[in-house]
């Protein structure tokens, strides 16, 4: 996953896939079109009524009840429209926050606008703050909004960013600036993969022999976590195991694997010495209240004790871990899983829910992954594991990360572009997993695949600014907002997309 482009520059055939991916596909849209509502993700409904437009004015107020569930929504709407907060009763001209709107989905909200005021209703304050999104964005665009009723809800319940903090140092205020933009796109999780093998980004009191240099401090983390909680995203943590561990195993030399002639494998965990699992397990307890989100990620992708020939000749002492621990027929897949399931179980007594990458699932009549885990899909590669359709008929629950269309690699080969987000936009869904392929529409229902994230990888850290990255992010995380809230085909053409994206802000 993290590798993707060293192991895919060699494979035939490479280029006309990337070509083929990439090109743009025309979609049949009236040119030039203007929505009646300007904003990304687009409104699922609206219905324009009589009644004039509202725009703010000297005595405009944002009220909510004191106390209630979107206070907090109205304060920050209030503070970002430079008007006064107050609480109730609302009054000509105001912006007025509530609970009053009962529906199956507690991301959706309700709007209903004329010149007398504004009303957001939703069945939970993520409905009201995705509402609020809605407004500052046509404000932004048109400076005034048009009468009428908005009724609005997402197709996937999971649409989000995540970003390779593991090689490259992130400062706390490029992630609060990012989560800013997420909220306004309605974007509700944010994946921080913490470790790798070029560094380890956060403060540790257990291990602080771990810790880079350059990192964030628990302070730091205390600050992102609560922007996001603001902005109701989630952060979902990753500290990837038994791979990627290169930071943390050149502070433990004792620990890394080694093959048959004894040369060490880079930054894989030999999960046989029982300091492993202690070491992990020190990280994973330390961490787990500082990230009180119900996701947790596991990693366990790329873990290169199983991606050779015979791994049971290449790794005896794995082999023979595996034996002692399912008897003779343990391989060293089982133990790979076994070491997976062991950390969620872990984690389970955190409260957590964990997902790992798609080729950290490895099943065998002894050892299967944990049936609650969910499968956070990138590659349909031979070496990662069964297709997506496998993963859905045994019940797993898959997230969309897509490589050749969500991965945002720096340092990438010079003929596999950064996305654009034209490809997102036009050609993908979060059905769509890889490669053009499409799953079975009985098994792509959003409860099924719950979305997508963009990934950011570091492969080569210098190969672009922090400045860099969100200039190349912007049109693709709009993208995929776009693409996660509304299944329908867009109506704009890609060209009027970007034209909105600069009016909305």
């Amino acid at each position: 996953m993290v590798h993707l482009w060293s192991k895919f520059a060699s494979v035939a055939g490479v280029v006309s896939v990337i070509a083929a991916v990439f090109a743009p596909e025309p979609i049949t849209v009236a040119a030039t079109v203007a929505p009646a509502i300007p904003s990304i993700p687009a409104v699922r409904a609206f219905t324009p009524t009589a009644g004039g437009t509202w725009r703010p004015g000297p005595g405009t107020r944002v009220v909510a009840p004191a106390g209630s569930a979107v206070e907090d929504e109205a304060r920050l709407l209030a503070s970002e429209l430079g008007v006064p907060y107050a609480d109730g009763p609302a009054r000509q001209g105001d912006v007025s926050l509530s609970l009053e709107w009962v529906n199956g989905n507690p991301e959706s909200y309700e709007m209903t606008s004329s010149a007398a005021g504004i009303t957001v209703r939703g069945t939970t304050d993520v409905g009201v703050f995705y509402g609020t999104r809605t407004l500052l964005q046509v404000l932004h665009a048109r400076g005034a909004f048009p009468a009428g009723m908005i009724q609005d809800w997402p197709d996937r319940p999971q649409r989000g960013l995540m970003v390779d903090v593991g090689r490259k140092y992130f400062t706390r205020g490029w992630l609060e600036a990012r989560i800013r933009e997420m909220g306004n796109l309605k974007l509700n999780e944010l994946h921080l993969h913490l470790s790798d093998n070029q560094g380890f980004r956060i403060q540790s009191t257990t291990h602080p022999e771990v810790v880079s240099a350059r990192h964030l401090s628990r302070a730091d983390i205390r600050a992102v976590v609560a922007v996001a909680a603001q902005r109701h995203i989630t952060v979902i943590p990753e500290i990837d195991s038994p791979g990627h561990l290169g930071a943390v195993l050149a502070a433990h030399p004792s620990l890394r694997l080694r093959n048959t002639s004894g040369t060490v494998v880079k930054g894989a965990l030999d999960i046989s010495r029982a300091g492993s699992a202690t070491l992990v397990d020190d990280l994973l307890k330390e961490y787990a209240p500082l990230f009180p989100g119900p996701h947790w990620h596991l990693g366990g992708d790329e873990y290169d004790a199983l991606t050779v020939a015979n791994p049971q000749r290449s790794f005896p002492r794995l082999a023979a871990y595996a034996r002692a621990r399912f008897g003779l027929q343990g391989t060293v897949a089982d133990a790979a899983t076994a070491w997976i399931n062991d950390r969620a179980a872990l984690l389970r007594r955190y409260g957590k829910t964990t997902e790992a990458w798609n080729d950290g699932f490895f099943t065998s009549p002894r050892s299967w992954p944990d049936a609650g885990r969910q499968v956070d899909y990138w590659s349909s590669n031979k070496q990662r594991g069964p297709l997506p359709e496998t993963y859905l008929r045994e019940g797993r629950r898959l997230v969309n990360l897509n490589s050749w269309y969500l991965y945002y690699v720096l340092g990438g080969p010079a003929n596999f572009p950064y996305p654009t987000g034209r490809a997102i936009y036009e050609r993908w869904t979060p059905a769509l997993v890889f490669r053009d392929r499409t799953v079975p529409a009985a098994l792509a229902g959003a409860d099924r695949i719950l979305g997508g994230r963009l990934a950011i990888w570091c492969d080569n850290a210098g190969a672009q600014t922090q400045g860099q990255i969100t200039d190349g992010i912007r049109m693709p995380l709009r993208a995929l907002a776009q693409k996660t809230w509304d299944p329908r085909r867009p109506a704009l053409t890609w060209a009027d997309f970007k034209n909105l994206a600069a009016r909305v802000g």
